[in-house]
């Protein structure tokens, strides 16, 4: 991790306000940290490494998928032009807004709806980051990302997962490193495990 942008965007943002207020105690460790419906806050160490690998120098436009408590989200706006952040949970999306507008973060928009569908109306991407595992790349999100963008998902089973880094072309997307072995929530949605399956 030798991005000094990236650490600085890291240090620049509190985690323990984007954690439920019963784990803020085990908002500094380099850990996950549990939210409601199974999910969880990615530790700050793979943020940092998923975050580096897409690149970003500032004017960009990026997808989220999995806004959680919007910590990464967070990160990402110190880093982008503006973030699209999709959050499969209503409730999860409505904390995040809350606590990105109380961390006086506006150049992000956080809308709860099927992930995995990206958002069309505000495409194309510069980068998208996948915060969920599946083990393959949903199509609407290389749809939606501009040929040149990056793409980093953790691909796999949903708990034992390579983090990926694509980079989309005139013929598609083609693979470009693993960027570190983790262990991710699974990605529900139409193009992504049905909802209601178990991991």
């Amino acid at each position: 991790m030798r991005d000094e942008r990236v650490l600085e965007a890291l240090r620049s943002v509190p985690r323990a306000d984007f954690v439920p207020r019963a784990e803020a105690g085990s908002a500094y460790l380099d850990a996950p940290v549990p939210l409601p419906h199974g999910q969880v806050t990615t530790q700050p160490s793979l943020v940092a490494l998923m975050v580096e690998a897409l690149g970003l120098t500032g004017g960009e436009r990026v997808l989220e998928v999995g806004t959680g408590y919007g910590f990464q989200t967070a990160v990402l706006a110190r880093l982008a032009g503006e973030v699209v952040s999709v959050e499969r949970w209503a409730d999860l999306a409505g904390r995040a807004r809350r606590r990105l507008s109380r961390a006086g973060i506006g150049n992000v928009s956080v809308t709860a709806a099927d992930g995995t569908l990206g958002v069309p109306g505000q495409a194309p991407y510069d980068a998208v980051v996948v915060s969920a595992a599946f083990p393959e790349v949903p199509e609407p999100l290389v749809d939606q990302l501009r040929v040149g963008g990056r793409l980093v998902q953790p691909i796999g089973p949903g708990g034992r997962e390579q983090v990926r880094l694509y980079e989309r072309t005139s013929g598609g997307l083609a693979p470009r490193r693993t960027v570190v072995s983790a262990h991710f929530v699974r990605l529900y949605g139409a193009h992504g495990y049905p909802p209601g399956t178990a991991s």
